[in-house]
């Protein structure tokens, strides 16, 4: 029950400083989120845990808050604001690659404690990152793009802008993240896990991801109601 009661705890935790970032410091704030939670949730994902009676990797929460940044800058600041997350999102993934990598090259000292450790985590980053790289870019510029498709639609049919703002938000994250799954988990473990195991793996992250993307809806309906009310610092 400890891990459950974490993994709750996580969502408003994350969620709930996506908001205040926003609050305090408009899409800047953001944007900051963007490379953080794509850093932390890089390194996360190496932890696999049992939780809700499903394995699953860490770092599902912390990614999906991703999703949740670019519907609140695709709702509240435009389609170009929400591309220009993505790309720092990649940006900071392959800023991540490179200096990891990097650290690795030195000799350490007879007296150094950290670096075995360091070594043991960051020598799987690459694939991972990689993996990530991939699952981001081609998930979140989807969800961009799908996104900004269902709220012309329903603008169409409606003639107005603001409704259906759960359908969109909601509709555009969980298709986007059947291809995040699919994508990373086969980029990232095939070889290391059997197909059962790959397939769990998969099931357990989109079920979490399913959560996490309704569990979104009243987030973005607060950020859209501080955008609103002229609370949102820019």
């Amino acid at each position: 029950m400890k891990n459950e009661l974490l993994l709750i705890g996580s969502v408003l935790l994350i969620y709930g400083t996506v908001l205040i970032a926003y609050r305090i410091f408009g899409k800047t704030g953001l944007y900051v989120m963007t490379a953080l939670c794509t850093v932390l949730a890089n390194i996360e994902v190496l932890m696999i845990i049992n939780g809700f009676g499903m394995e699953q990797t860490l770092g599902n929460v912390m990614f999906a808050s991703t999703y949740l940044i670019t519907d609140i800058l695709s709702e509240n600041e435009g389609k170009k604001c929400a591309s220009r997350a993505v790309w720092l999102g990649v940006l900071s993934s392959l800023v991540m690659l490179a200096f990891s990598q990097y650290w690795l090259l030195y000799t350490p000292a007879a007296s150094d404690w950290a670096s075995e450790h360091i070594r043991a985590i960051f020598s799987t980053t690459p694939r991972l990152l990689l993996a990530s790289f991939l699952a981001y870019i081609i998930s979140q510029r989807f969800d961009v793009w799908l996104y900004h498709k269902l709220w012309d639609a329903t603008t169409k049919k409606t003639g107005d802008r603001v409704r259906f703002l759960w359908l969109r938000n909601n509709a555009a994250t969980l298709i986007s993240q059947v291809l995040n799954t699919v994508i990373f988990t086969t980029v990232a473990f095939a070889g290391w896990y059997d197909t059962k195991t790959l397939i769990s793996i998969m099931f357990s992250t989109y079920v979490i991801y399913i959560f996490t993307s309704l569990l979104d809806t009243p987030a973005i309906y607060v950020a859209r109601k501080l955008k609103q009310k002229g609370k949102i610092n820019a």
